[in-house]
């Protein structure tokens, strides 16, 4: 792969690769990809930084040797670390006189479509006026139900979002390794499927969140949004240089060449649904290969309590969900139509000129 081409990229860095131990930065080493990335603007490269760190570096100044189990003493490390985070970021691009932006992110900043098209619409102010985004997760404010969970997630979701060429994941992972067969890295994929998945595994680290399994999550969301996904180890000297030229160590995940189109990348991968409706193998089968609407007449049960606009998932016989849609019922009123025939639905709902419980252009298949 390389990036001669490309027009954005979105660079996500680990904690494992900007820090030593808890709360020592590798200075050296974010100088010198402050350095590759001054580069990449001379060549016109727009750049969006996903960083982590800020925990680590907070547990480093707190004195602390664990992660905190406490939500608050969590909160705590995030809101000390991420000052020095962001203040070391602007050191490093001070001598190519680079100016960086920081960006919080929780996850309904990206969920909420007026705030997800704010978001996106301040980073396109601060590429078009030659600012470098810094982004991480609001940890200081995230509670459980708001987090995305690991920043792979979070830069995937950007990448989407600001339709990237490019996705860039460094970390202490030199790329998918086949646990399987020789151990070596696999140097493309062509598609993030089931099996592929099989090869993840989790961390171990005190500090980082993710592991390969985050990953190829992330790989698959991004793919799936047209975008170019790298994964290589951020402590090769040199790494982003290689990418550019496309002669870098790790492993490249192809893009789908039919992307998914913006409003449906936000239902498929921005939200966490709020609740999941259960369907029969017929109505599966209509959804997934005829391209049908969901019908109440396919629908067998409905778990949790939402509204009509609400995302939901849709499963068949309790399997994981194989779609993601936005529900034109409640959960209270899908209760009364399971099972049920158009014309009653008609009947019971006279004010409704579509009785759809999820149209077709509202649905996304999740594989």
């Amino acid at each position: 792969m390389s990036l001669a081409h490309a027009k954005r990229v979105v660079i996500k860095l680990g904690t494992g690769i900007l820090t030593k131990g808890i709360g020592q930065l590798q200075r050296a080493r974010i100088e010198a990809i402050a350095q590759e990335i001054a580069e990449f603007r001379k060549q016109g490269l727009e750049v969006i930084i996903v960083s982590s760190g800020a925990v680590g570096l907070g547990m480093g100044r707190l004195g602390l040797k664990k992660k905190p189990k406490r939500l608050a003493a969590l909160q705590k490390c995030a809101a000390v670390g991420q000052s020095q985070l962001i203040e070391t970021w602007q050191h490093c691009f001070n001598p190519y006189q680079l100016i960086v932006g920081q960006l919080l992110l929780t996850r309904d900043n990206v969920v909420s479509r007026e705030r997800h098209v704010a978001a996106k619409a301040l980073l396109e102010e601060l590429l078009s006026s030659g600012i470098i985004p810094i982004i991480n997760e609001n940890d200081s404010i995230s509670a459980d139900e708001l987090k995305f969970g690991d920043n792979d997630l979070l830069s995937a979701m950007v990448a989407s979002m600001t339709k990237a060429d490019t996705l860039i994941i460094l970390s202490t992972a030199p790329g998918l390794i086949d646990l399987q067969g020789d151990q070596r890295i696999i140097p493309v994929v062509e598609k993030v499927t089931a099996a592929v998945e099989r090869l993840a595994q989790g961390t171990n680290s005190v500090t980082a969140t993710g592991g390969m399994i985050t990953k190829l999550q992330a790989a698959r969301m991004a793919t799936r949004s047209g975008c170019a996904v790298f994964i290589g180890s951020g402590a090769t000297p040199g790494i982003l240089s290689a990418i550019y030229r496309g002669d870098a160590p790790g492993t490249l995940f192809k893009p789908e060449p039919k992307p998914m189109v913006s409003r449906k990348s936000w239902i498929a991968f921005f939200h966490q649904p709020s609740g999941t409706i259960h369907v029969d193998p017929g109505a599966e089968a209509a959804v997934k290969e005829h391209g049908s609407s969901l019908l109440a007449t396919g629908i067998t049960q409905i778990d949790g309590t939402f509204q009509a606009g609400d995302v939901i998932a849709i499963s068949c016989s309790r399997h994981p969900p194989f779609a993601h849609g936005i529900t034109d019922f409640s959960s209270a009123e899908l209760q009364t139509i399971i099972g049920l025939e158009s014309d009653k639905i008609r009947a019971m709902f006279p004010e409704r000129k579509n009785v759809d419980v999820v149209h077709r252009d509202s649905l996304v298949m999740l594989d």
